[in-house]
């Protein structure tokens, strides 16, 4: 991946020097857990032989409203791009993300405002309660930013297999652009009505309609994928293996088969690793916010 090339983002916020947290209380209610925590969770699980759905159950709980305790980062978070290779990184896969979708909102004949990415270590506040590195990466549309511990970074370097080198950071920012993905879903109101929406509909009615939103995400990642490596000729052999990967790993089915040997479809939340696969190499091929459109999709 040739990400050196991106644009940087100067819409980042460094909170990684702010501290430990603990004392004091503030409300949840993130409303779900992101691509990067499923990875995240998936891969801790995998590594010490704990059943992956205990951690993400717990992760649910935490994300959806429980009151958790925080102390406010000891030194104000850096704005800007930050100096070091892994916020340059960052910085510029998101500030990539801004490009293109600065550019397809415009030719629609919309403006687009890009969110704000936090960098933070160990854990954190954010608009939707509190955050944690267990969590991963997530979108909290409550205050339009993406959250992102960057030990997620190391950790999939680290045990997921068959991702290394830049194939790997590919993957990583994948992740980025299927977050990104959700702010894009807020602008256009998708977010709120998939919540309306839920609220009148039996729990695996509402299951199917958040799959359909994952799966969305996943896509509008695809795109960004296209438009980079036009613009920007991102690619790089092994790249796009690396990301369906990712995919496949974090596929609902995957992690349910690992994690009690067995699948409930209905269970699911984000789609099974062959639906994640295809509408991301769906954005990819087509390249376009209607090629993305899992809600009027006969078949996911």
């Amino acid at each position: 991946m040739r990400w050196e090339d991106l644009p940087s983002s100067g819409n980042i916020e460094d909170r990684r020097s702010g501290g430990g947290f603990g004392g004091g209380m503030i409300p949840g209610g993130a409303g779900g857990l992101g691509i990067g925590s499923m990875v995240v969770l998936g891969l801790i699980g995998w590594a010490l032989g704990i059943d992956p759905s205990i951690l993400i159950g717990g992760a649910e709980v935490l994300n959806r409203g429980g009151g958790s305790s925080y102390q406010q980062p000891s030194a104000p978070a850096q704005t800007g791009t930050p100096n070091d290779q892994m916020g340059r990184f960052v910085s510029n896969v998101l500030g990539s993300t801004e490009v293109q979708w600065k550019d397809i909102f415009e030719k629609a004949g919309a403006r687009y405002r890009a969110p704000r990415l936090v960098m933070f270590r160990e854990a954190t506040q954010s608009g939707c309660g509190f955050a944690q590195s267990a969590m991963g990466p997530f979108y909290c549309p409550t205050d339009q930013k993406i959250y992102l511990d960057t030990s997620f970074f190391r950790q999939i370097e680290q045990r997921f297999r068959g991702c290394s080198g830049k194939a790997c950071q590919f993957a990583q920012a994948y992740v980025i652009a299927h977050e990104v993905g959700h702010h894009v879903q807020n602008q256009l109101g998708i977010l709120t009505k998939v919540q309306q929406l839920k609220q009148g509909v039996s729990k695996i009615e509402g299951n199917r309609l958040q799959v359909r939103t994952e799966l969305q995400a996943d896509c509008f990642a695809g795109v960004w994928a296209k438009y980079s490596n036009q613009k920007w000729n991102l690619l790089e052999p092994g790249d796009v293996e690396a990301a369906l990967q990712t995919a496949s790993a974090i596929g609902d089915d995957t992690l349910q088969r690992q994690a009690q040997g067995r699948v409930v479809p209905d269970s699911f939340t984000h789609g099974s690793a062959e639906q994640r696969q295809r509408w991301f190499n769906r954005g990819l091929q087509a390249g376009t916010v209607q090629s993305c459109n899992t809600f009027q999709a006969a078949q996911l």
